[in-house]
């Protein structure tokens, strides 16, 4: 399994599964942006290493300040900390919620920290036969059965946005919400469905953001977190100590506002994943519909491998997909693979043709 450690991009275990060097592999098991980092990455890495003898702020303040400007959210609201994984952790052992409700599928690190600040989960399906969009009936009833909803913005794997007036209405009913908008700076309207801005001044909202996705920093480490500036407060006593290292702050100050940058991920997105799912689908594959940069597919019934089985026949191909079915809520037949550049993505469809073909 190479997803040993619950995530895709596990190069180190594709070298010891496979028996080849990582250089040699294609990884479509992790949703980076194929055109990163932006170039001002590389100059900070070349000509401010030696600024490592220094201490970060212990407070992050360019950088908050920055995320202030952008998304017109005070200061006082904002969170910065190592990676979205981090954020995730802190505002669960903040809110402390007895039983949490999670769509099924989901980021499988929602339902660790649940568990590891000593609560239950409640599942809220996403059913194939809706495209994995979630319903209004299934939320009602999670209203019910939990002290706090963590939905994906939009939901990893399947990579649907969730119904605008569903979670406008979500956070009217003032129950809990937290909200991971990892991804959502893929989507071209990504300004007009934050809910950044809302979150700053509630006191039940609560929005986590990724900054290595859309800028390929994974190894960074790298998001923030906004909410009213109690919870905020809240969080940051629990947090450790200088979480955000200095490089990490120099480069989010720096990419932040790159708007070329981000224009031309917008354009290639675009163009890209619907000519994968295209792709896909000409294969014989079931492909959920994908607001942004990876896709969800499932193998025909009359497959004769599973998705596990199939991600084996990849790697030893040298190309990395994700087995889906990993995620609570997916068959054995799911598998996930990102969007990469052209040439990329034709080396996918390619392989998958060859391994998918009876023989």
């Amino acid at each position: 399994m190479l997803e040993r450690y619950g995530h895709g991009g596990d190069l180190l275990t594709a070298e010891e599964k496979f028996g080849r060097s990582r250089e040699d592999f294609l990884d479509f098991s992790s949703n980076m942006n194929p055109l990163g980092p932006p170039e001002a990455v590389e100059n900070i890495l070349r000509n401010q290493w030696r600024d490592i003898v220094k201490y970060p702020d212990p407070a992050v303040r360019e950088l908050r300040g920055k995320i202030a400007v952008k998304y017109g959210v005070p200061i006082e609201s904002i969170l910065v900390g190592n990676g979205a994984a981090e954020l995730i952790d802190l505002i669960v052992r903040v809110l402390k919620p007895g039983v949490t409700a999670l769509a099924r599928p989901s980021f499988s690190e929602y339902e660790d920290a649940v568990h590891k600040a000593g609560g239950r989960v409640h599942n809220i399906p996403l059913h194939a036969r809706h495209n994995f969009v979630l319903q209004k009936e299934d939320v009602q009833e999670a209203f019910k059965q939990s002290d706090a909803l963590f939905l994906g913005q939009p939901n990893n794997p399947t990579g649907r946005l969730l119904p605008g007036g569903l979670l406008h209405e979500i956070a009217d009913t003032g129950h809990p919400l937290i909200l991971d908008e990892a991804f959502l700076d893929f989507v071209p309207r990504e300004s007009e469905l934050t809910m950044l801005r809302r979150a700053a001044v509630s006191p039940h909202l609560y929005v986590i953001r990724s900054m290595t996705k859309f800028y390929a920093v994974p190894g960074i480490r790298l998001g923030f977190v906004v909410a009213h500036p109690d919870i905020i407060r809240q969080m940051g006593q629990l947090q450790v100590p200088w979480s955000v290292n200095f490089l990490a702050q120099l480069i989010g100050s720096a990419v932040l506002n790159d708007e070329v940058f981000a224009e031309r991920t917008i354009a290639w997105l675009r163009e890209e994943n619907p000519w994968l799912r295209g792709e896909l689908a000409s294969l014989g594959l079931t492909v959920t519909p994908s607001d942004i940069n990876y896709v969800l597919c499932s193998l025909p019934q009359e497959s004769a491998l599973t998705a596990r089985e199939l991600q084996q026949k990849m790697g030893e191909h040298c190309i990395l997909i994700r087995d889906a079915s990993l995620f609570e809520g997916l068959t054995g037949s799911y598998f996930r693979v990102a969007v990469k550049l052209r040439e990329d993505n034709e080396r996918l469809i390619s392989v998958l043709a060859e391994v998918l073909s009876p023989k």
